[in-house]
């Protein structure tokens, strides 16, 4: 059986990983000509380590582990909101989050495929979702390809989504902006974890090899472009406690990444179409208040190698997509919906509102220690398809 994936990104290659150890012959697409680290760093959650486990790649990603996971959230001027222990993610879930630069996850997906199996350079452009008597294939900028089975992995702009679902409107603006950058750790003392402001947010974790993933957002006008990310960021955030405001002078201006964020507000009617299936952010943008956009396309990708690799015909194909749709839309949608509420909360533009958040999670924090964990079992506490 051969599967074309579109798009070499992580959910992508954990599909076409997931195939290919199942006895499929797999081809990556992907329109970039070289692959780049785009996006600076991700948070590996206990989830989506449990999907890389199911690809026997889960222990390489832990090893990239640089810290135990205690952490705090703050206000501007440094006061601790609320703090978490990492030993107490691992005591509920198993593990904590692991911190990791794109580079390095994506360098553990890759070494999981045969070396001929990407071809960079090539685009999408179309799709033909076949039938019952015809194979669907991939139309591209070049020779089209046809396969038992397509995945389309490409992204929030995908090209393959568009072209399934030309009813559906797309993933909508949500509001915020976003930056995200990779600089040397500062020096002194600092807690990892986030800054909450009047609408903004600032995050700070470690990595293992001596830098720091930072992350910034607030709300914007879409579209908005700034002549120098540097400038802008010092502007909205250099008043803030330490090590923001060294972290930010400390960027290189060409490695601040800056994207409005979108989302998939109307879920999709189902994540396949004839024998193409969508998944990651092409499926379900989300906001990145959960940290979940990697992990639910690692999620999507091994629940779809686990029930489409023992078909052998297209009948089977079909039985399995249609599982997979079953199970994946209403996990997508309900992410959706929780990355969204939560950053309603964390980026609030209400003093009002923020000083009772504040004063409800202080609460929470001595009473019930646990309480933030608990509200996270719907979203990390997901176990593999068997």
């Amino acid at each position: 059986m051969k599967v074309v994936v579109v798009g070499a990104g992580f959910g992508g290659l954990a599909a076409a990983a997931g195939l290919h150890q199942r006895g499929w012959e797999v081809t990556v697409v992907e329109r970039a000509a070289e692959l780049r680290a785009v996006g600076a760093g991700l948070a590996v959650a206990p989830n989506g380590l449990r999907a890389l486990d199911t690809l026997g790649a889960g222990d390489a990603v832990r090893k990239l582990a640089a810290f135990k996971g205690d952490a705090a959230m703050r206000r501007p001027d440094g006061r601790v909101i609320a703090g978490t222990a990492g030993d107490a993610m691992v005591r509920r879930f198993g593990d904590a989050v692991i911190p990791a630069t794109r580079a390095a996850v994506m360098d553990v997906l890759l070494g999981l495929l045969p070396p001929d199996a990407l071809r960079l350079g090539v685009a999408a452009t179309g799709v033909e979702v076949g039938d019952a008597s015809s194979r669907p294939r991939l139309v591209t900028d070049s020779d089209p390809l046809d396969a038992d089975l397509i995945v389309a992995a490409d992204g929030v702009n995908s090209v393959l989504r568009k072209a399934l679902f030309p009813e559906h409107g797309g993933p909508v603006y949500s509001g915020f902006t976003a930056w995200r950058m990779l600089v040397p750790a500062p020096p002194g003392d600092y807690l990892p974890g986030e800054t909450w402001g009047g609408g903004q947010v600032f995050g700070i974790t470690p990595l293992a090899d001596g830098r720091v993933y930072a992350y910034a957002a607030d709300h914007a006008v879409a579209g908005t472009t700034y002549p120098d990310q540097k400038v802008e960021l010092l502007r909205r955030f250099g008043s803030w406690h330490h090590p923001i405001p060294e972290i930010i002078s400390a960027a290189e201006p060409g490695g601040i990444l800056h994207n409005d964020v979108y989302e998939m507000a109307v879920p999709l009617p189902a994540y396949h179409r004839g024998a193409v299936a969508v998944l990651g952010d092409a499926a379900h943008a989300m906001t990145p208040h959960l940290g979940q956009g990697a992990n639910q396309a690692m999620e999507d990708a091994v629940t779809l190698a686990a029930l489409v690799a023992p078909a052998k015909d297209s009948a089977e194909i079909a039985i399995a997509l249609a599982r997979y749709s079953a199970l994946r839309v209403p996990r997508g949608a309900d992410m959706v919906r929780r990355s969204h509420r939560l950053g309603a909360l964390t980026q609030t533009t209400s003093r009002p509102k923020a000083a009772l958040r504040n004063a409800g999670m202080r609460l929470a924090g001595r009473v019930v220690p646990d309480l933030a964990l608990r509200a996270m079992d719907p979203v990390v506490a997901w176990q593999p398809p068997q």
